[in-house]
């Protein structure tokens, strides 16, 4: 038990102590405080740790707009395709299988080695391992194609056996696998695992709604991709003997029913039987650029990845400026370019966490002292009264 003395000096101390911190943090004048109200902070980016939460992450000011209430997907994403800011998302990180959005994966890899003016012959062999019930451009062996007219059969038709010949161009199937496996790593898309570079099912092949919104976001950065992935009809191949070939992604197109999306740049869907439908779609509207993925909608039907795509763009165009950003879609190096102003942005966002934040570390100190400090009053009255009972003064 304490003695009262010693609780007395306790209790000072610590009135003295969290006293000097909170003028240290009070407005040097309250009626300053008063007269002037503190401006509204940058919108600085959440800890990366807001992303790995399970559930709805968003961090909206009082004039935002409400989240669209009619997307069921298990996982999506929200982006500024410029910036990276990732303004909302649900477990985006969670692995699911990517169905043919990895394609977008296999195109940032794949499209620096094979460019579309490169010629190639197709054999026997680089059609061989097709799965089955695979969507299929209509590449057909012994005939040469312009590496052109194979990217157009990915991006419009999703069509594998193209994926299978750029594949082999590419130095073969298992080293594209692990190169795409690679390119991940370096945009810092850590969810994914590459198994199949064309997206069909396969044990452990994996991605996220982060990982593929950061696909979708480096392939608008490059030309070729770009244009592969907003075309809309096409002839394949491109020649005398040629046939239209349609973009499957229902929001470009119009196609089914589904109404085009203002502004949309394209990008890529898929579909499978365990990935369910998936999609990264981008649009532009004024200045800005969104970017969305969207994975494995529960309800609605094979087209709800696309109505559920265009709320979710809906919402991003409405909240501009109304919302802060949960995370980034910021590569490594970007991020670690940026390092400089991160403890400036650690303390804002402790400081709108509240109170359990306040000053936790100089609190923390103030305490153990104060910890201390009460030890050794007690503990020399001791040794005081028990020298007094031996005699020892």
């Amino acid at each position: 038990m304490i003695p009262s003395f010693a609780r007395a000096v306790l209790a000072g101390a610590l009135a003295s102590v969290l006293g000097a911190q909170l003028l240290a943090q009070a407005p040097a004048s309250a009626a300053g405080r008063r007269q002037e109200p503190t401006p509204p902070r940058p919108a600085a980016a959440a800890p990366p740790s807001w992303l790995y939460r399970s559930g709805i992450q968003v961090r909206t000011w009082p004039s935002a707009p409400a989240l669209p209430d009619n997307v069921s997907a298990l996982s999506w994403l929200v982006a500024d395709a410029d910036s990276g800011d990732v303004l909302a998302a649900k477990n985006a990180h969670e692995p699911l299988p990517p169905a043919s959005t990895i394609k977008t994966l296999f195109a940032l890899t794949a499209l620096p080695q094979v460019p579309g003016t490169t010629q190639h012959t197709v054999t026997d062999s680089e059609l061989e391992g097709i799965g089955e019930g695979s969507s299929l451009v209509g590449v057909d062996a012994g005939r040469t194609y312009s590496a052109d007219d194979l990217w157009r059969g990915v991006f419009l038709s999703s069509g594998n056996d193209a994926v299978h010949v750029l594949a082999e161009m590419n130095g073969g199937w298992r080293a594209t696998a692990r190169r795409m496996q690679a390119k991940a790593r370096s945009l810092g898309a850590r969810d994914t695992h590459v198994v199949s570079p064309d997206g069909y099912d396969a044990p452990g092949q994996v991605s996220s709604a982060f990982d593929l919104a950061v696909f979708g976001r480096a392939g608008l950065a490059h030309p070729e991709f770009r244009r592969y992935c907003s075309t809309a009809v096409a002839k394949f191949p491109e020649g005398e003997w040629s046939y239209d070939i349609k973009n499957t992604n229902r929001l470009l197109t119009g196609a089914d029913g589904v109404a085009p999306y203002p502004g949309i740049i394209g990008v890529k869907n898929g579909y499978t039987s365990e990935a369910g439908h998936t999609l990264i779609a981008a649009a532009e509207r004024g200045d800005r650029t969104l970017i969305v993925s969207v994975m494995n909608p529960q309800r609605g039907g094979g087209l709800a990845v696309y109505e559920e795509a265009r709320a979710l763009l809906d919402w991003g165009f409405a909240a501009d400026g109304r919302v802060r950003p949960v995370g980034s879609l910021q590569p490594p190096a970007a991020k670690a370019a940026a390092g400089a102003v991160a403890p400036a942005t650690a303390a804002a966002e402790d400081e709108e966490e509240g109170w359990a934040s306040l000053g936790g570390a100089t609190t923390g100190v103030a305490l153990a002292v104060l910890a201390g400090w009460a030890a050794f009053v007690v503990r020399r009255r001791r040794v005081l009264r028990e020298g007094l009972l031996r005699g020892d003064c």
